[in-house]
């Protein structure tokens, strides 16, 4: 069985609702999860935009989500540390948290929302950028998961 990520709120490669970007609400989607790899400890969640004038912009980094956690509910708070231990990271905005899709006007942007499985609890602190996630997490990825969706103006 395939390790599957998606969101309950819109569908892989479908427009992402206007509540989940800058132009509204922009408040954190709703994730869910299943056929977790065995040995799972926690998971790492990054979603960035490639299709960004300047390169890819990274919208969201949250990591040591229990290995427990079967998803994340719709509009996360943006703190560093939750009580269940997940921390979250410096999104390009320069903000902790979810920081939803904003494009120019133009051709819409792929968001890629990707879910890493991990056989250890990340030694760190909160606040990191996803390049310093992605180098911890080397050699401790049981698996991963991916799906995009876009937005446009």
């Amino acid at each position: 069985m395939n390790f599957i990520l998606r969101s309950t709120a819109f569908e892989a490669k479908a427009k992402i609702p206007a509540v989940f970007t800058c132009d509204s609400s922009d408040v954190s989607p709703p994730l869910v999860w299943e056929n977790v790899p065995k040995g799972t400890k926690s998971f790492a969640l990054i979603c960035d935009d490639p299709d960004a004038p300047m390169g890819t912009w990274v919208h969201w980094v949250i990591y040591n989500i229990p290995g427990t956690a079967k998803g994340l509910p719709e509009k996360m708070p943006a703190v560093e540390k939750l009580k269940d231990g997940t921390l979250q990271g410096k999104n390009d905005f320069g903000r902790i948290g979810y920081g939803g899709p904003c494009p120019p006007r133009g051709k819409p942007h792929r968001y890629f929302f990707k879910l890493y499985a991990l056989n250890e609890v990340l030694n760190s602190s909160a606040g990191l950028r996803k390049k310093q996630v992605l180098k911890l997490m080397e050699g401790h990825v049981l698996g991963s998961s991916e799906f995009y969706s876009i937005y446009g103006r």
